[in-house]
């Protein structure tokens, strides 16, 4: 599941199957949140849908709130957030290393990645711990923030990196590059009609899904 935008206050959230590849439900939205994917969801379960598994994109909370099925989070997505932290250019020692650990993500096994990173936490502990004092504040302040954010962010969805791993026998995705792939498609032709209003669009991408897709 997944959301996209044209702009900043229109965009469409998607719940698509991985197994058929149709786009089972689809809501029009200004902002994504939990309570439009649990109301895709609910509406599944109502109309006689078993869900496997959830892969998303690791939004706040999600994890929590689908804490019942078995939750993947889209390992790009992960490589994307890392790289904000780290930029595509890191100039610490300790930040060029997690970045190439990262890297290999999405083509890794789950024992090798965590060995790797437990690995780098370990020689990198007392510099992450490193702190001083904020001129301006006065308050003791972690010196490498931007690399500890990186990490706390690895080890926090550590367990929801590999539940398709660990699920291996249901073919759960490890990525949400199916439905991706579907908004880069949609994107582009809507490009070739720009100037649309938000109706129209709403038209346009409603024949989109019905050409292409089953959907609510």
């Amino acid at each position: 599941m997944d959301t996209t935008y044209w702009g900043r206050n229109f965009g469409v959230s998607v719940l698509k199957d991985a197994y058929s590849g149709l786009v089972l439900w689809r809501k029009y939205v200004k902002h994504e949140t939990i309570a439009v994917y649990q109301e895709g969801i609910d509406w599944l379960e109502n109309n006689g849908f078993f869900i496997e598994g959830i892969v998303c994109d690791g939004m706040r909370g999600i994890f929590k709130q689908f804490s019942r099925y078995r939750v993947q989070m889209c390992q790009f997505h992960q490589v994307a957030i890392i790289r904000r932290y780290l930029t595509n250019n890191p100039i610490l020692e300790a930040s060029k290393e997690l970045k190439m650990i990262v890297q290999t993500l999405t083509k890794s096994d789950k024992e090798s990645f965590i060995g790797e990173f437990n690995e780098w936490c370990l020689r990198w502990d007392d510099f992450l711990k490193e702190r001083h004092i904020d001129s301006i504040t006065g308050k003791s302040r972690y010196t490498h923030r931007r690399v500890r954010s990186a990490c706390l962010s690895l080890k926090n969805n550590m367990p929801y990196l590999w539940t398709w791993y660990d699920n291996i026998d249901i073919g759960i995705p490890n990525t949400n590059n199916a439905i991706e792939g579907m908004f880069s498609d949609l994107k582009n032709k809507l490009r070739n009609h720009n100037g649309m209003s938000i109706k129209h669009k709403q038209v346009f991408i409603d024949k989109y899904l019905m050409n292409l897709f089953k959907y609510k």
